[in-house]
Parts: C-alpha cells; structure tokens; sequence
C-alpha cells in the first residue's frame, strides 16, 4: 500500500505519516517499507487512477507491507490510528482466547520478556 492511501486510512496527512515513520525508522526494516523509483511511480500512477495526484510530484512515494501498516497504527497519534491499534490488539487476543488460553498464555509471556529484554 502506498503511502498516501495509509495516511488517508489513518487520517493524517502523508507529510506527518513519512515524518513518524522517520523518527521511527527502527520500526521498518527494509522488509516492512520501500520507496519506489522514478520509474515504478511513472508505472503505478499510469495504472492507478486514484494516484493521478503523484504524477507531479518530486517526492518518490514509501510503499508499506502488510506488517509496516500495523506498525503504522502504533507510531501515529491520530484518533483513527489509535483505534487501529486497539482493534488490532483485540481481534489478536480472541484469537487466542478461541484457542487454548492457558497454553498460549505462557507463548505470549515468553514472546513478550523476550521482545521486552
């Protein structure tokens, strides 16, 4: 997804969006974001109508994965993002508890000292 579309998604402007994710770079790993070249915007703005907007611009557009727009709703602020995050958290949490709670409980204690250490 490109970033225009995630800011609109999480309403911010794409300026304020490529500003978080570059205080918090360390969030994006190669894996998670790209900016496309000259080339490629020629290509996905010839091919995505909505984009027309990008043709003139000097700025190459980020393109953000599935995991970088998670990540996303956890740098931003806004209202919107916020509630992405919450969501998130939540539909995360049923699945587990669907699951079995107390064998998975300890995998999430241990995921979680390990991503805290």
């Amino acid at each position: 997804m490109i970033d225009t579309d995630i800011a609109e998604l999480y309403g911010v402007i794409t300026k304020r969006l490529n500003e978080q994710v570059k205080r918090n770079i360390s969030r994006f790993p190669s894996n998670f974001m790209f900016e496309l070249t000259k080339e490629e915007k020629n290509q996905v703005v010839a091919n995505c109508d909505h984009l027309e907007k990008l043709k003139f611009s000097p700025v190459l557009p980020k393109v953000f994965t599935e995991h970088a727009i998670l990540m996303v709703a956890n740098v931003l602020t806004s209202e919107r993002a916020i509630q992405v995050s919450i969501k998130i958290i939540e539909v995360d949490l049923s699945e587990y508890k669907e699951k079995d709670y107390h064998k998975v409980q300890g995998i999430v204690v241990k995921r979680t000292f390990i991503l805290i250490t």
